[in-house]
């Protein structure tokens, strides 16, 4: 995934957590990766990717419904984007819900790509 952009890193982040791919995601998240739920609560990559693998989260769609927008710098990636997301959490039912998006993608100068270290979902109500 070498010099791949930033806006196209995010669409195959959501089609892999969609897919449960944990070697394609393990690869775009850093290890210092931290995610901010729509519910306000902190999750760090083992939580998350962990939860993907065992199906404790489960997606069954993570979309994008508005373009991404990204805005680069030499080192750093900022994504924004409102998706449609169904999601179903530690056994329960699946949720339907949009949310706004900023993703952070910092460069990994040893393995020439970009990876995701910090995503914050905020629920849209519309």
């Amino acid at each position: 995934m070498t010099d791949v952009d930033p806006g196209e890193l995010e669409r195959r982040r959501l089609a892999a957590l969609v897919a449960a791919d944990s070697a394609l995601l393990d690869d775009l998240h850093s290890d210092d990766f931290i995610l901010v739920n729509p519910g306000g609560g902190e999750w760090d990559k083992a939580f998350y990717l962990g939860g993907i693998a065992d199906g404790s989260i489960d997606y069954r769609r993570f979309e994008p419904v508005t373009p991404l927008q990204v805005m680069a710098d030499a080192g750093v990636a900022v994504v924004k984007y409102r998706s449609a997301i169904e999601i179903a959490v530690g056994g329960g039912p699946y949720e339907s819900l949009n949310a706004w998006h900023l993703d952070c993608y910092r460069r990994d100068e040893h393995a020439h790509q970009w990876r995701c270290v910090w995503s914050q979902a905020t629920r849209s109500n519309d």
